[in-house]
């Protein structure tokens, strides 16, 4: 995953030695953890009654300039935040949530980080862990990088952001999203294959594909679909259409049209247009309710 040029890990490849300086990501070698927690807001077959273990880790391959963790994810923010922690620390906190009840270890944007987190998955899974690992990542990621998950990542949480390279090159400076989110998609469903479930309805390997609805762009969220389906089928996933988006985060960027369309949420109109879409194609999974679009459900970073 590494060569000798320097970081490879995800697209932008930006080739920073990781050892002395951060890079694109805003991560140097060693992960800095913002917050661990019992997370209760994640989908039902991750949540559950007990709560997802969620670690999130500072930093970003993607940058999106609407992001809800702005204040860990950004690369101005990602050497600041947080706290530094080891191989070893980070099996033990996996341990440590599954002992108080988690239905998972859910890793949040673990990305620039795959390396050591194979490894401490290992060391936490040779001292008794024994509930499913999650990749929680905005989708932007390389097949070749995914498949190095093989064995170590049970469930893939991901998302597919933008079908549109215009779009996605105004909202995250990535407009080969699409390329690399489909790509990665089909590795992650190669990977871990049809969603499979517990007796407790519980999710125990699969992926979840969570889509956002952003306002002014509902015909993009519905080539995002089309894309999906193309690329793995929708029945070999489940999708998690989002309503949530909130102006509250938005960073301007002096565009004009896309400024107007960001300063507002989504319509229901937008919404549902969307929604009738995902079941026309025949999606199964979560609908979110119009009243979730609020900056309540985002955490606070230790």
């Amino acid at each position: 995953m590494k060569k000798d040029n320097g970081c490879t890990l995800c697209p932008r490849e930006c080739g920073a030695d990781r050892e002395s300086a951060p890079g694109v990501c805003g991560c140097k070698k060693t992960p800095r953890v913002a917050r661990v927690m019992l997370h209760m807001w994640e989908e039902p077959p991750i949540s559950g009654k007990s709560g997802s273990g969620a670690v999130f880790f500072t930093g970003c391959p993607l940058g999106c300039v609407f992001c809800q963790n702005g204040d860990i994810s950004r690369r101005d923010r990602a050497l600041s935040a947080g706290r530094e922690m080891s191989e070893e620390e980070l099996a033990d906190v996996f341990l440590s949530l599954a002992e108080k009840g988690a239905e998972n270890i859910d890793l949040v944007s673990p990305t620039p980080f795959t390396d050591l987190l194979v490894r401490a998955v290992k060391d936490a899974r040779e001292r008794g862990l024994s509930i499913p690992v999650v990749w929680n990542t905005g989708g932007y990621e390389k097949a070749e990088t995914v498949s190095s998950l093989r064995g170590t990542v049970d469930i893939f949480l991901t998302d597919y952001k933008f079908f549109s390279p215009e779009i996605s090159r105004a909202l995250a400076g990535a407009p080969d999203y699409a390329k690399y989110a489909s790509e990665s998609l089909a590795a992650m469903v190669d990977s871990v294959g049809d969603p499979v479930f517990g007796g407790d309805g519980m999710m125990r390997s699969g992926v979840i594909v969570r889509h956002l609805v952003l306002p002014g762009m509902k015909d993009d969220s519905i080539a995002a679909l089309r894309e999906i389906d193309r690329v793995v089928g929708a029945k070999r996933v489940l999708l998690s259409l989002m309503s949530q988006y909130t102006p509250d985060f938005y960073r301007p960027r002096g565009d004009g049209k896309i400024d107007r369309d960001m300063a507002r949420r989504v319509t229901t109109y937008e919404y549902e247009a969307v929604r009738a879409e995902a079941l026309r194609l025949g999606f199964d999974g979560f609908m979110q309710e119009r009243g979730s679009a609020t900056s309540a459900y985002t955490p606070e970073w230790d």
